[in-house]
């Protein structure tokens, strides 16, 4: 059985740690728990312990504990340290390296992996110390969430929500799972399409959407640990690069066609990028307010997966997906005949889907329709490399 040591930090979405700990046991992962003073202003440790059915710690200076150094036995006898909910205050002591009480000493001890679930204020999520410390917790090896987007306690809105429960037990089975055979894509080259396309208007102004690039760089990075040669098209995002993918960048749907059109042949082709179905011959310089009407002429943009289906380059395993709010499986289905698609992988994007951190798909083929569950999109990404993997064996 894997085990993990939960630190509840200090703050509203401590109540989600419950949830969490009753998911983890549900998927047969053992869980102790770490209560932080701030923590235990909103939840008890006798919750914590009747859920996870084991004592739980919150101080550092517990004389039976501590006899036998308790605190380095607690760093290093789980699988895996989860940090949910991440405050601001935790985040930055673990960057700096700080141990003023137990759950910061033993983070400082351990060997093991760490995950942390951000939350707290969008403005502190926002701030240039918060950005800081993420970046180099990242650098140093821990797994941090992007935090959810949405209303707040504090009557805000913006990112910075605890991902919720179910996101999180994903992320913590990611971390726990053996990794994959690398060599399953060796000598295979892929080719990924990922972000928005962004259509000028004039040189201050552009049609886009909503896609963070998201799904489409965990594909990306998936397919690189299982050995591929990857070239991802990413229109704008403020994403880092998967490690061992080579990224081309473009703004507008014919760049992403000439940079696809480049980068065959390819075994397998990955269209996970929301190409903007219209463009506006762009002028020269800003338009006046009432230019505005008269010159928005749209004009279809290329069909790159539908080029690629019908194409005398055609990748030998071919990929759309479909961002659909309703009939999904209908349209999706459709649109994997039109387009000379082998898979469509379909999902509902009504909600907070586009730019969040989690995602429902159906996998549309000739053999018919496989649903899978909500997960993180790194899951879902990583389930999809390894079928494309086994297809292409």
């Amino acid at each position: 059985m894997k085990r993990i040591l939960l630190i509840v930090g200090g703050g509203i979405a401590a109540y989600k740690a419950c949830e969490l700990i009753r998911l983890c046991r549900k998927a047969g992962i053992a869980v102790r728990c770490v209560l932080t003073d701030g923590g235990a202003h909103f939840v008890t440790p006798m919750t914590l312990a009747a859920l996870s059915e084991a004592p739980v710690h919150t101080s550092l200076w517990d004389l039976k504990d501590e006899a036998e150094m308790g605190h380095i036995q607690l760093s290093r006898e789980a699988d895996l340290v989860v940090v949910a909910p991440a405050t601001a205050d935790l985040l930055a002591k673990m960057a700096a390296g700080m141990a003023d009480d137990l759950a910061t000493t033993l983070l400082l001890a351990t060997d093991k992996p760490v995950l942390a679930a951000p939350a707290m204020n969008v403005r502190m999520w926002q701030h240039a110390a918060t950005t800081r410390n993420v970046a180099q917790l990242r650098r140093d090896g821990v797994t941090v969430l992007e935090p959810d987007e949405g209303a707040m306690a504090c009557g805000e809105y913006g990112p910075g929500r605890l991902p919720e429960p179910a996101a999180i037990l994903a992320a913590i089975e990611r971390a726990l799972a053996p990794e994959p055979e690398p060599a399953l894509l060796a000598g295979r080259h892929v080719l990924v399409t990922a972000g928005p396309t962004q259509e000028a208007i004039d040189p201050v102004r552009y049609i886009a959407n909503r896609s963070s690039g998201r799904q489409g760089y965990a594909i990306a990075g998936a397919l690189a640990k299982l050995g591929a040669r990857v070239t991802l098209v990413s229109g704008p995002t403020a994403l880092p690069t998967p490690q061992g993918v080579t990224r081309v960048d473009v703004e507008s749907a014919q760049q992403m066609a000439d940079a696809v059109e480049a980068a065959l042949p390819a075994d397998a082709a990955v269209m996970v990028a929301a190409v903007a179905d219209w463009r506006v011959n762009a002028a020269p310089r800003k338009l006046a307010k009432g230019d505005m009407e008269s010159r928005l002429e749209l004009v279809p943009n290329p069909d790159i997966l539908a080029t690629l289906g019908h194409g005398p380059r055609r990748p030998g395993l071919l990929i759309g997906f479909a961002a659909e709010t309703h009939d999904v499986l209908a349209h999706a289905a459709e649109k994997r005949a039109r387009k000379g698609a082998d898979w469509i992988v379909a999902n509902d994007v009504s909600g907070d889907v586009m730019g969040g951190t989690a995602n429902a798909v159906h996998l549309v083929t000739a053999n018919g329709v496989e649903s899978w569950e909500r997960m993180d999109k790194e899951v879902v990404a990583q389930r999809l490399a390894e079928r494309i993997a086994h297809a292409l064996a």
